[in-house]
C-alpha cells in the first residue's frame, strides 16, 4: 500500500465519523456546532446546515475510500486505518463537544 493511500483511508474514517453528529443532530431538528457558525466550531448552526455538512463529510469519506487505492472491506489493514481515523475523530469530537456543550473548559 502506498503511503498516500494509508493517509486517505485514515482521513476517510475522520470524515465519516465527523459526519455522524452533524447529520444526526440536523435530522433531529437540533442546532449544533459547525465550522460555519460564529465562532466556528463553538457557535451553533441550523439543523439544515448540519444535515448538509454531515452529508458533505459522508461524501468526502466515501470519495477517499473509492477513489484512492483499492479499498478492501473486512479484516484488512484498509479497514484498520479507517477505524483508527474514526476512533481519532470520535475522541476529538467527544472532548471538543463535551467542553463546548457543557461549558466545562476553555476552547482555544
Amino acid at each position: 500500500m502506498e503511503w498516500y493511500t494509508a493517509i486517505a483511508y485514515f482521513f476517510a474514517g475522520v470524515f465519516l465519523a465527523n459526519g455522524v453528529p452533524h447529520f444526526v443532530q440536523g435530522t433531529s431538528g437540533n442546532r449544533f456546532q459547525s465550522p460555519f457558525a460564529s465562532p466556528p466550531g463553538v457557535g451553533e448552526s441550523s439543523p439544515l446546515v448540519n444535515v448538509v455538512w454531515g452529508l458533505a463529510n459522508f461524501c468526502f469519506g466515501y470519495l477517499l475510500l473509492s477513489a484512492v487505492g483499492d479499498f478492501r472491506p473486512g479484516v484488512t489493514v484498509d479497514s484498520l486505518l479507517v477505524g483508527v481515523g474514526i476512533l481519532a475523530m470520535g475522541i476529538f469530537c467527544a472532548s471538543h463537544f463535551g467542553k463546548v456543550r457543557n461549558n466545562s473548559g476553555t476552547i482555544s
